[in-house]
């Protein structure tokens, strides 16, 4: 048996740190980690090697599908997430496929969600940070958050919380991306993808 068959699942939620941000578009990939550590019963705490904070346990059903997952949200701001990733990345030896980045969408219709492996960035800074630093090759749950309306810019609308009328349903949308997240870790990609893909 290799290393990599008893690394773990690093599952990284893509935010910003800070109260102010919490509500946020852009911190959908949070609110996602935030439930998948409340269903394993674990709470953040600071990681000794890396300016992130993390959460240690297993995923998935007893037995050979149970998995090893590292849950891990960035604490240094969106377009810095490459290095505190990496540097947990290393410090566990998970081989990159088995990195997973929770991130807002823009390109998909609200609510909706796409996983793959590998591909550009987007435009998203998250992403961007991630790829530059360890190469595109990991795992991607994207959770659409739509095109923001009119003349809106791309910036500002992340940087708002949902509104009331996407709050209604905000959270049955982070349950089903942290269903996918344990689909995807038990039992792969294509699972997963068939399973929630929209």
């Amino acid at each position: 048996m290799t290393d990599d068959a008893n690394a773990p699942w690093l599952i990284v939620g893509l935010g910003n740190p800070g109260p102010e941000y919490a509500g946020n578009r852009h911190n959908a990939g949070f609110m996602v980690v935030d439930l998948l550590a409340e269903r394993i019963g674990g709470k953040f705490k600071r990681a000794q090697k890396a300016q992130a904070q993390v959460v240690e346990g297993r995923m998935g059903p007893v037995g050979p599908a149970n998995r090893r997952v590292v849950l891990v949200k960035p604490m240094s701001y969106m377009n810095l997430s490459g290095g505190p990733v990496t540097a947990l990345r290393d410090f566990y030896k998970v081989p990159t496929a088995r990195v997973v980045a929770v991130h807002d969408e823009l390109d998909i219709d609200y609510g909706m969600l796409r996983l793959k492996i590998g591909g550009g960035d987007n435009g998203h800074n998250g992403l961007k940070s991630m790829t530059k630093a360890m190469g595109p090759d990991y795992h991607r749950v994207r959770f659409g958050i739509g095109r923001p309306p009119g003349r809106m810019q791309v910036a500002d609308f992340v940087l708002k919380d949902f509104s009331s009328a996407e709050r209604k349903e905000l959270g049955y949308f982070v349950d089903r991306a942290a269903d996918s997240v344990e689909c995807l870790v038990a039992e792969g990609l294509e699972r997963a993808q068939s399973a929630y893909n929209s």
